[in-house]
């Protein structure tokens, strides 16, 4: 490979409050590298590459430092996202090997020696599928995923870019529904439905509060463990006893014992290319049990979008990580890795220290880590004080975000 090659980022799957900081690390890193030339964008992630729809990012950003602060602030996916499976890179299949054959041409065409990915477990599949079609061929391109994703739940990673500001968010939404639910000395159950398939992490962040203020959500229940709902209405029962006002955080995923999603019975049953469920609805479920049992004042809360897109409310060790990890995946590349995730790695003891290294991604993708089983109390409807000091650092600190007229001031294309 000669000195100077083209690299080219792409974004794919959820969009996130940091995904554009990752991909502002990743081109302050290629616009700071001696071995890069062009920085190209694929617009729309895999399916827009394969469209040849792409944007000059170094012709964007290399002119000074106020886009790329704007870029660092703003949600979602600046470059657009898509959720594409790609074949078996070994498939037989004439129509395969003609999509691969035309992905590589692409990137020949435009001259690239570095591919970085940002995505979570489905985008980490694309680039074990595309490493093992580039060693297949010979393609000295060097590819690496760099994660993302809100839901925490990559493997051999300590934690997520993106997760700590979406942590943030519904720690701070559970706090202020709390104090908005105890003005009040009627009897009321208002259940906050949080995001997560199989991974509780971001429903666990709704409990951070009981170490910082005091509050928190009486119960929490996660994926993890299977939900009971006869277990569900003696919990409420029991926080009735305590006080008017119960408040609860649940997981959109929560399946009861034989596998069945307890918000199933108003889920549409459609799923995406991968495979996975459309959910919600469990709030619902869940309120229509307690108004059955109790007969009292009920509310669903469901978090939806503003999980994943709060650019308001970033968290300061989220963003600056996120920037660390996009520029350190530019590094390695030019390094010489290749078919490698970028991952973070925690230090032992009290004092939060971060690093970053890589792994395989083949060790990586199409595998959830989930919250331990020591994360969650013995009955199953609370995380441990342990799972709270793992997440307390990841929310750590407010990000200057730029304000213009008011809000949040953000860069699109």
């Amino acid at each position: 490979m000669s000195n100077m090659k083209n690299a080219i980022v792409g974004q794919s799957g959820g969009p996130t409050a940091a995904i554009n900081a990752t991909l502002a690390g990743v081109i302050e890193g290629a616009l700071a590298s001696e071995k890069i030339n062009a920085v190209y964008g694929m617009r729309y992630g895999i399916e827009g590459l394969l469209a040849e729809n792409t944007v000059r990012l170094d012709e964007i950003f290399g002119t000074g430092d106020e886009n790329l602060k704007l870029l660092k602030q703003t949600p979602a996916a600046y470059l657009g996202s898509c959720r594409k499976k790609l074949p078996s890179p070994t498939s037989d299949k004439p129509e395969d090997i003609a999509l691969y054959e035309k992905l590589f041409a692409i990137l020949e065409k435009l001259n690239i020696g570095y591919f970085f990915y940002i995505g979570g477990n489905d985008s980490m599949d694309t680039v074990a599928k595309m490493s093992v079609y580039a060693e297949k061929i010979g393609s000295d391109i060097r590819l690496i995923g760099v994660p993302k994703t809100i839901d925490n739940d990559l493997m051999a990673t300590d934690h997520t870019p993106g997760f700590g500001s979406a942590a943030k968010y519904i720690a701070t939404v559970a706090q202020e529904i709390i104090r908005d639910c105890a003005v009040y000395t009627v009897k009321a159950v208002t259940v906050i439905e949080v995001m997560g398939r199989d991974a509780g992490w971001l429903t666990a962040a709704s409990a951070i509060g009981r170490e910082v203020s005091g509050y928190a959500p009486d119960y929490v229940y996660l994926p993890e463990v299977a939900f009971d709902m006869e277990a569900f209405l003696e919990d409420v029962a029991a926080a009735f006893e305590k006080h008017p006002n119960v408040v609860i955080a649940v997981s959109e995923g929560v399946r009861l014992a034989d596998g069945r999603y307890v918000g199933e019975a108003t889920q549409s049953g459609s799923v995406d290319i991968f495979g996975h469920k459309y959910l919600g609805g469990t709030g619902d479920t869940l309120i229509d049990a307690v108004k059955a049992r109790f007969g009292c004042k009920v509310r669903a809360v469901e978090l939806n979008l503003p999980q994943r897109c709060a650019g308001h409310l970033l968290s300061k060790t989220d963003i600056e990580e996120s920037v660390r990890i996009g520029a350190s995946a530019v590094e390695a590349a030019t390094n010489g890795i290749s078919g490698e995730m970028m991952l973070f790695e925690r230090a032992q003891g009290s004092e939060y220290v971060c690093s970053i290294g890589h792994k395989s991604v083949m060790d990586i993708a199409n595998a959830a880590r989930c919250v331990p089983r020591e994360f969650i109390n013995e009955r199953g409807n609370n995380v441990t004080d342990a799972c709270v000091d793992y997440l307390k650092p990841l929310i750590a600190g407010e990000y200057p975000v730029i304000f213009k007229g008011g809000i949040p001031e953000h860069i699109c294309l």
